[in-house]
């Protein structure tokens, strides 16, 4: 039963449960970004982050998936639609991803050139972000999860209506074992110690966090 604790033999005193908590740590070698209906349409339902910023927390996730070298797959709803195309500098700054436009599927997952894609990545983590929260992300997320694979949702990168539908998206992918975290952690656990590559981290953060920049260029003076 929940809450209840082992009685030591010897002392008659209780002995806490161990803990189940495992922490998977993001792997450059395991990880797989999906972005998922990042279309110029839809960007106008993102309420519950204001545009400008939005737009650049899922600019730096691509950043951020060039500079570690990681697979990346962009699917996008019926492009050919009031959705619209996947942002154009999305595509342009991930020339190497595999683009999948699904025709009808709501649940990214339920396509199958999304699973196969996925499939023959070998990666085994995935990091998800799209438009909406509550659809686009958790869908597929709750999919993955019952896959067998471990999910990290970056929640900056992924925009909804409002913070209300925002947040019951969030529980209720937390609830079944997605890891909600922003795009600075996913890099900062993806690289793990500034000695692999000092210069090119910096200028990793120059590009996307505009008062690091002079915090660099002090520094380098």
């Amino acid at each position: 039963m929940f809450g209840t604790k082992k009685q030591s033999e010897e002392t008659n005193h209780p002995i806490p449960e161990s803990n189940a908590y495992q922490y998977k740590r993001l792997n450059k070698d395991e990880a797989l970004v999906l972005f998922v209906d990042h279309q110029a349409g839809i960007l106008s339902l993102v309420r519950d982050i204001e545009p400008v910023e939005f737009k650049a927390n899922v600019m730096a996730l691509a950043d951020l998936a060039v500079y570690f070298d990681l697979p990346t797959i962009l699917t996008a709803s019926i492009q050919k639609s009031p959705n619209g195309p996947i942002m154009p500098e999305l595509k342009d700054k991930l020339p190497k991803a595999k683009i999948i436009d699904r025709p009808g599927e709501i649940n990214a997952w339920d396509n199958e050139d999304v699973v196969k894609a996925v499939e023959k990545s070998g990666r085994k983590q995935i990091i998800i972000a799209g438009i909406v929260t509550e659809v686009c992300v958790a869908f597929p997320t709750l999919s993955l999860l019952e896959a067998g694979y471990e999910v990290f949702v970056v929640v900056d990168a992924s925009g909804t209506f409002n913070e209300l539908t925002r947040n019951a998206a969030w529980l209720r992918m937390q609830n079944a074992g997605a890891q909600l975290l922003n795009w600075f952690a996913v890099a900062n656990e993806l690289r793990r110690d500034w000695r692999e590559d000092m210069p090119g981290y910096m200028e990793f953060f120059k590009r996307n966090i505009p008062a690091y920049k002079p915090l660099v260029d002090s520094f380098l003076k």
